[in-house]
């Protein structure tokens, strides 16, 4: 497909929560969403009240046939993350959500999109000692996309006073849109505390913290004594954050709300954020709707489940400018017995891999190496040059 004004680029999303990456997609005003899938009722509620044009299915993605969805230019996702985090207690593939992944696999093996976007925790390099990112990795590029991955901070990327680092897999069907494919700068952080949360108004009364209705109130008072800090309550002890910032907002803010983080007001109170202000939190413009008739807790999860949407949007920027007007017909696909994969990490949270060759000779791939610079590395040296930070280059032979 090619773009034009009139016709955006299209989008088939995944796993697609409230929207918060199709938002920063299509803020770009270079997209469009043609098909979104969410299993979650209460997060396809939000969905649909700020999208009601989109097509949503709310089918369970192991029950969804890629025969029955658009061909579209992207195939988005942030599958759910629970299964590589700390907070999922990192049980990886094993995780019965660990599988998702490969579900979102199936769709992209079928439609072939131009470009393919995933997004999950940072800590999906690092599961099981880089295991599981290689497995994602290389099911990839051995259906013949040329991938670049980078953890970015959103105070650091997206201008949002938050401490959120997620990992953002970019992958082309060309290999020349891969080349023009940059991953964005960092920026100034200018927004504080102040942009995203209300210091002055009165809100309703079940977000303060009072003496008598939460035992741990007299810990509270003398530590929460700065407006340019967010606090939260840990179990023990009241911990503030150092960079003035919101720490990362997690789904489980949902649970018990003792997650939420919690601020001084002008009036010399202690409450915790409201749900919009965490949405605020996670870069929603003002005019994004939380549905009325929803539960704060739904409300909590859904934010902290969710994406830093300007983060999003200026990666979908460079997309455009690695795709814009440029020639495109899908490329045709190799085949062999054996996949030479080149990869390069320029740290242990970015990098860049692809198929530099098929064959069905191992001798042929190694010809190929001997005939260069790089060196060929097995799983085991794998796993243990990941665990370090510095650059390297090298070329590892996958069975198919």
């Amino acid at each position: 497909m090619t773009n034009s004004v009139s016709s955006p680029y299209t989008i088939d999303a995944f796993f697609a929560g409230v929207g918060g990456i199709e938002l920063g997609f299509t803020q770009t005003g270079e997209f469009r969403v043609v098909y979104a899938n969410e299993f979650d009722k209460n997060a396809r509620k939000t969905y649909a009240e700020n999208n009601p044009e989109t097509p949503l299915d709310g089918r369970d993605i192991h029950d969804v046939n890629p025969n029955e969805i658009p061909d579209s230019d992207v195939i988005m996702g942030g599958f759910p993350c629970q299964a590589f985090s700390i907070a999922g207690y990192r049980k990886g593939f094993e995780d019965e959500r660990g599988d998702l992944f490969f579900e979102l696999l199936k769709m992209i093996k079928s439609k072939r999109p131009r470009v393919v976007f995933i997004e999950n925790v940072k800590n999906l390099v690092t599961h099981d000692h880089g295991n599981t990112f290689k497995v994602i990795r290389e099911a990839l590029v051995e259906n013949d996309y040329y991938i670049k991955w980078k953890v970015l901070n959103g105070k650091e990327y997206g201008n949002i006073p938050q401490n959120r680092e997620r990992i953002y897999v970019v992958g082309f069907d060309s290999k020349e849109d891969y080349d023009r494919f940059i991953f964005p700068e960092p920026i100034k952080l200018t927004k504080t505390l102040h942009d995203i949360i209300d210091f002055h108004n009165k809100k309703d009364e079940k977000y303060y913290y009072r003496k008598g209705k939460q035992p741990f109130y007299d810990k509270l008072v003398p530590e929460i004594t700065s407006q340019e800090t967010a606090y939260q309550w840990r179990r023990q002890y009241v911990r503030a954050n150092k960079s003035n910032v919101l720490p990362t907002l997690t789904a489980n803010m949902g649970t018990g709300g003792h997650n939420v983080p919690l601020i001084l007001t002008d009036s010399g109170e202690i409450r915790k954020l409201t749900p919009k202000e965490t949405f605020n939190g996670q870069g929603y413009p003002k005019e994004f709707k939380l549905p009325k008739d929803e539960s704060n807790g739904q409300l909590y999860k859904q934010a902290g489940n969710s994406v830093v949407v300007p983060v999003i949007k200026r990666i979908a920027e460079k997309i455009c400018v690695a795709i814009d007007n440029q020639p495109y017909k899908e490329e045709k696909r190799e085949s062999g017995k054996y996949a030479l994969i080149y990869s390069e990490i320029d740290s242990k949270f970015e990098g860049r891999s692809y198929v530099k060759a098929y064959s069905d000779s191992m001798k042929d791939l190694k010809n190929i190496i001997n005939n260069s610079d790089i060196p060929l590395i097995s799983d085991k040296e794998y796993l243990k040059l990941i665990q370090k930070k510095q650059k390297s280059e090298f070329y590892m032979i996958e069975e198919l």
